[in-house]
């Protein structure tokens, strides 16, 4: 097997080796040209705090110390905010020993501020999955924001599989950015791909949206339904700097307009804890083809999930917040992001989840 990040041709492969079986069988729309969109399963689990299973330690043995209630998920069930609940995926894996995982949220997902992470039995890390692994996937929701109703099939994380060391060192991702813009400006290469926040944009003065502390639920389901104006405060500024509040999550956009090379694909991570007491990134994965020519885009910006911690924060046009882990493909995916693929986010500015109408 060839080493990177394995396409869509490999997870198709997998399927059919019985290394990633499900409940029900899998469908086209959950093979993305890098991962693999996971499937909520019918019940929720309301527990009392966030775990790990731990060595030797299966999930089920945790939940029985920290379950407070079951729900079925099959009618739809609400997972309501400041919550945190345990949902059964659908899907298990049977990887082979070459193989490992990790997992992240979808885009919409983590646009909605609901924290998701995978956990798997005999788990020591949230969202990543050691090579070998046999064993069924479990969701950990924490709506942070608003609540939502939810039903089973729902996907709101999504996997990815990788076959040895795919991260490019920042020597290649030089030498890359060299034959191939994959940033519009200078490009700050530090363990990544340096991204910026932008506080000054082209024309007008909204430069991002804060989500409401008291609002209605949120229909999964329901695309292009919800008012903005319902859930969130517009936010504007002529200064080119807002002051982030403790505990406010707020949805921004970088300065920079990126590429993902059909080659490639990377993962948003965060920059470094000294920059400021915020956290910047929910959902982290960008698919081969995101804002590149091949796959119709011209550069798209990403959008920045941002939660301030412990005190008010005064975050400036520029800052760089983030960075883009570029990771080798194994091989080039049959489709690319935004390429006979319904994409809600190519060529992406500043824009909230696909559930909300702006005003």
């Amino acid at each position: 097997m060839a080493v990177g990040v394995l396409s869509d041709t490999s997870i198709k492969q997998m399927i059919s080796a019985a290394e990633i079986s499900a409940d029900l069988p899998v469908i086209p729309e959950q093979i993305q040209p890098a991962s693999l969109d996971l499937r909520l399963g019918t019940c929720a689990y309301r527990i009392r705090a966030s775990f790990l299973a731990g060595p030797r330690t299966p999930v089920t043995d945790k939940l029985a110390d920290f379950e407070m209630h079951r729900m079925d998920l099959t009618d739809g069930g609400v997972l309501e905010k400041g919550c945190v609940y345990l949902v059964p995926l659908m899907e298990r894996l049977a990887l082979p020993q070459t193989v490992t995982a990790v997992a992240n949220a979808k885009s919409s997902t983590g646009r909605l501020d609901l924290l998701t992470r995978v956990i798997t039995d005999e788990g020591v890390e949230f969202d990543r999955i050691p090579a070998g692994y046999t064993g069924p996937l479990y969701a950990e929701i924490c709506p942070r924001s608003f609540s939502v109703l939810v039903r089973p099939g729902m996907r709101l994380n999504q996997i990815r599989f990788s076959a040895g060391q795919a991260t490019l060192s920042d020597d290649v991702l030089k030498a890359l950015h060299a034959a191939e813009p994959l940033v519009s400006g200078d490009a700050v290469i530090d363990h990544g791909l340096g991204f910026s926040v932008d506080l000054r944009p082209a024309s007008g003065d909204l430069v991002g949206y804060r989500a409401k502390p008291h609002t209605g639920v949120i229909d999964l389901d329901k695309i292009g339904h919800y008012r903005a104006s319902e859930f969130w405060e517009e936010l504007r500024t002529t200064e080119g700097r807002i002051i982030l509040d403790p505990g406010a999550f707020y949805i921004l956009v970088s300065r920079e307009a990126v590429t993902i090379p059909p080659d490639y694909a990377a993962e948003m991570a965060p920059y470094l804890a000294m920059v400021g007491e915020f956290r910047v990134h929910y959902a982290g994965f960008f698919d081969p083809g995101f804002g590149h020519g091949a796959a119709g885009g011209v550069g798209s910006r990403g959008v920045l999930e941002v939660r301030c911690h412990e005190a008010p924060f005064v975050l400036e046009h520029g800052q760089v917040v983030g960075r883009l882990v570029y990771e080798q493909m194994s091989q080039r995916p049959e489709r690319l992001y935004g390429a006979d693929l319904k994409s809600n986010y190519q060529g992406q500015g500043l824009k909230l989840a696909k559930h909300f109408v702006t005003d």
